[in-house]
C-alpha cells in the first residue's frame, strides 16, 4: 500500500514519466523481459531512449522508441566484454603483453576521433590497454585489441556480433571495434543486457570506476571521460558521443539507503543527435544524473 501511494505521487509529480517495469530478471546477467508487475516513475529524458534496471529487485523500465541508433564509443563496452571473455583477468593481474604496431601509433595522431597516445614498439599489458580503451576512449586502442585478439578488426567484429546474439541483443549491429562508425547501432534495452553481463566482471568494474591511470612511456596518464563518477552514487560506466549518435552513456550506481544489495544499471542513448558531440554528451550526463538520483531515492526494495 505504501509503495503504491508513493508511486502514484511520483507519477503525478513527474508529469507521467512512467513505464511498465519487469520483475524476475537475473540481477547479474541478461534475461528476457518478464511480466509487468507495477510502474516505475523516473524522470526519463524527453528525447532519445533510456533503460534502467534495479538489480536488487529485478525491476526495470525504459523510455523512447526502442529502434537501433548509433551508439558511438559505448561500443567499446562490447569490445572489452569480448576481450575479457576470451582472455579473463583476475583483479590485480596485468595479463599478457601486447606490442603496439605502427598502425596504432599512426592512428593516435588523428584529430577526427578520440585516441590514446602510443608509439610503435611500446609494450603494454592487457590491463593497461583496457584502461586506455575505457578511460580516454582510445579508438586506436580498440582496433589494436581487435587485431591482437582476432588477427583483424573484421574477425573481431564477427565475435562482437556473436556475443551480442548470445546475450539476446536482437536489435544490435556492430561494424567496428571502436564505435567510430555510425553504422554500429543498438538500443538502450539491448545495451542494458550487455551492462548486466559485463558488470559481473570485477576487472571491468574496477577499470570503469577508475578516475585516472598512469600508463607511463609515450602514453603518460589517461583520465576517465565519465565526469559523473562519484556523483549520484555512480561508480562506473562508458561515455559515447558523435554527431550522428548525440550523447550516450552506460552507467552503474550504488543503490540508495534502505535498498537491497545490487547495482542500479542504466543506459541513455541518442541525446541531442546532429548537434555537436559536446552538446549531446552534456545532455546524456544531465539525463543520467536525473535518472540516477531518482532511482536511488525512489526505488525501494
Amino acid at each position: 500500500m505504501l509503495w503504491g501511494a508513493v508511486a502514484a505521487l511520483l507519477l503525478t509529480l513527474l508529469g507521467g514519466w512512467a513505464v511498465t517495469t519487469r520483475a524476475g530478471a537475473d540481477p547479474a546477467g541478461p534475461a528476457a523481459p518478464g511480466p509487468a508487475t507495477g510502474r516505475l516513475a523516473l524522470p526519463w529524458p524527453m528525447g532519445g531512449q533510456a533503460s534502467v534496471a534495479d538489480t536488487g529487485s529485478g525491476r526495470s523500465g525504459s523510455s523512447g522508441e526502442q529502434k537501433p541508433v548509433p551508439i558511438a564509443s559505448v561500443t567499446k563496452v562490447m569490445t572489452a566484454y569480448v576481450v575479457l571473455t576470451r582472455h579473463p583477468l583476475k583483479p590485480g593481474e596485468p595479463g599478457p603483453t601486447v606490442t603496439v604496431d605502427q598502425r596504432a601509433q599512426d592512428e593516435s595522431h588523428s584529430l577526427s576521433e578520440s585516441t590514446a597516445r602510443v608509439e610503435a614498439g611500446q609494450r603494454l599489458n592487457q590491463r593497461q590497454l583496457l584502461e586506455m580503451l575505457l578511460l580516454p576512449s582510445g579508438n586506436n586502442v580498440a582496433r589494436l585489441l581487435a587485431r591482437w585478439d582476432s588477427g583483424s578488426e573484421r574477425a573481431f567484429v564477427t565475435r562482437m556480433n556473436r556475443a551480442a546474439a548470445d546475450l539476446g541483443m536482437t536489435r544490435t549491429t556492430y561494424t567496428g571495434a571502436s564505435g567510430f562508425e555510425p553504422t554500429t547501432t543498438s538500443t538502450s534495452d539491448d545495451q542494458l543486457r550487455l551492462a548486466r553481463a559485463v558488470m559481473r566482471d570485477p576487472v571491468f568494474r574496477d577499470v570503469v570506476a577508475t578516475r585516472e591511470s598512469t600508463i607511463g612511456g609515450a602514453t603518460g596518464t589517461v583520465a576517465n571521460t565519465n565526469r559523473l563518477l562519484g556523483i549520484a552514487g555512480i561508480v562506473g560506466g562508458k561515455t559515447g558521443s558523435s554527431t550522428p549518435a548525440g550523447g550516450a552513456l552506460m552507467w552503474a550506481a550504488e543503490p540508495g539507503r534502505g535498498a537491497r544489495p545490487g547495482l542500479i544499471l542504466g543506459v541513455v542513448l541518442h541525446q541531442l543527435p546532429h548537434t555537436t558531440p559536446a552538446t549531446g554528451m552534456q545532455a546524456a550526463f544531465d539525463a543520467t544524473e536525473r535518472l540516477a538520483v531518482a532511482a536511488r531515492q525512489g526505488v525501494r526494495r
